[in-house]
């Protein structure tokens, strides 16, 4: 039996309505980019708009063949041609460099949710293309001097266990907070590194939104992205690290708005889902007991965030619904 004659699955048609959403929304943002974008930066935003068209043109073959609807996601009334640019300075490569991350999160994961062969082949091949998008865009960026590589270390030279029974309390026996081990700073560094790159879409997004409630949300947003690279770059200066930071990668002084408010609040949707998988992962694997502390609280204000705009979603009609499991108690009545 070929893979075109198994019936797809309940995870799968979630994870293709998923990474259509996702998509559209790119072709989207990417458009905008393109539009104002030097040559040097184009051929990267082309080539991830290619792969996005390509993953958008194969989902939708896939939903026809199965006879499913095809769903709406980002059409061409949610962007705004002609506009002022609302970023500068680089930010559509820093924008592409965070958002292959969450594409390469998701999509590793729809991967393993994936059982008929020819989709769990798709979902491998947009992991792939999202890696070496992300690849592109970290070479671009530290050749322009843009982005900023983690704190150096001495290299170990001996192989050390816990001894001190303190050690996950993140005090030494005298009362001091001990220094951050590599696995503590890697997670740190990349949190501050995503939010400062969200922190300025959100700035873009508040300037430009027409609905007051949106703008609203969007500043809290700037506002939470602020806090948590400030609570969490004071662990690293607790050890003498100096967080991460940028010079470029700023949002213009427009108030035209080049997306609908819309699209606006999918992305920042997306981006506070994202954000609460990293909280929960640099919690995990963190041994000192402080930083998973702040980490759930971090979290805690992203996810009331996030539901606070899930519920702006549907009060303005903006939130399509995923494809719904059968109601049997419903279809028996």
């Amino acid at each position: 039996m070929t893979s075109s004659a198994v019936p797809i699955t309940s995870s799968e048609l979630a994870n293709l309505w998923m990474a259509f959403q996702e998509k559209t929304m790119i072709l989207r943002i990417v458009e905008h980019f393109m539009e104002h974008a030097e040559n040097e930066e184009k051929e990267l935003l082309q080539s991830h708009y290619n792969g996005a068209l390509y993953a958008i043109e194969t989902i939708t073959g896939i939903l026809q063949q199965e006879g499913a609807v095809i769903p709406i996601g980002f059409t061409e009334k949610d962007i705004h041609k002609g506009v002022p640019k609302l970023y500068d300075f680089f930010y559509d490569i820093m924008y592409l460099h965070l958002m292959t991350k969450v594409e390469m999160s998701l999509y590793s994961l729809f991967c393993g949710m994936s059982y008929r062969k020819d989709i769990n082949n798709f979902f491998i091949k947009l992991t792939a293309e999202a890696e070496e998008m992300n690849l592109q865009a970290t070479q671009f960026l530290l050749e322009k001097g843009v982005l900023v590589r983690p704190a150096l270390v001495t290299m170990p030279k001996e192989v050390h266990f816990v001894q001190d029974k303190d050690y996950r309390s993140g005090f030494h026996l005298f009362g001091d907070l001990r220094s951050l081990n590599t696995v503590e700073v890697s997670l740190i560094h990349h949190a501050i590194e995503t939010n400062l790159v969200g922190m300025q879409l959100m700035i873009g997004f508040a300037q430009v939104a027409s609905n007051n409630e949106v703008q609203d949300y969007l500043v809290q947003g700037m506002k939470l992205s602020k806090k948590i690279e400030m609570d969490l770059g004071e662990f690293l200066r607790q050890s003498f690290i100096e967080p991460p930071a940028t010079h470029a990668g700023k949002a213009t002084t427009s108030k035209i708005a080049p997306f609908s408010d819309k699209l606006m609040m999918y992305n920042t949707g997306l981006l506070a889902s994202f954000g609460l998988g990293s909280n929960a992962l640099g919690g995990a694997f963190s041994l000192r007991s402080d930083l998973p502390i702040k980490m759930a609280r971090l979290a805690a204000d992203i996810f009331t965030f996030a539901q606070d705009g899930g519920k702006l979603m549907i009060k303005n009609g903006w939130m399509e619904e995923p494809p719904q499991i059968e109601d049997r108690i419903q279809l028996t009545k």
